[in-house]
């Protein structure tokens, strides 16, 4: 059961064309994370993400700042390599609604008004890789074809 469920987890169903969805969504993801969690390209790093999210409720601060900067950076970082795509970006993929809903819903669709659409885009694509793996081009591919997936 155990090896089935891994197996399940590496399994794709996806061409090529999946490394051209993964790779840039994993970088954006990435680039979202270390602002959270390092301060990185002009972020607030990961004592500033934990007092923004306590000042809007969402405590404790410190720790949903690990959790939302780690899913984004290391779940990115996944996606990237395309290893654990599925869960990697299951974990984002919610990790997005919680900021769609938490954050950028009250200000409308358009990403210019601090709205949602953005937060939307990469969770949809997040779904889609969900639902088909990390593709030909990827490190799940090669540990499926390993074990005797397809």
């Amino acid at each position: 059961m155990k090896n089935s469920l891994l197996n399940k987890a590496f399994a794709t169903d996806a061409g090529s064309a999946a490394l051209i969805l993964r790779v840039p969504v994993g970088l954006i993801l990435m680039a979202h994370g270390a602002q959270k969690l390092f301060g990185w390209f002009g972020g607030n790093g990961l004592a500033g993400t934990a007092q923004w999210l306590s000042s809007m409720g969402m405590e404790p601060g410190l720790l949903m700042a690990i959790l939302a900067g780690s899913a984004e950076f290391f779940g990115g970082l996944a996606l990237v390599l395309g290893l654990l795509t599925r869960p990697a970006a299951i974990v984002a993929a919610f990790t997005m609604l919680v900021a769609i809903f938490s954050v950028h819903i009250g200000n409308g669709l358009f990403a210019a008004d601090g709205g949602y659409e953005y937060a939307l885009v990469l969770m949809v694509a997040l779904i889609a890789l969900a639902v088909q793996g990390g593709g030909y081009l990827s490190i799940d591919n090669a540990f499926s074809e390993k074990t005797g997936q397809v």
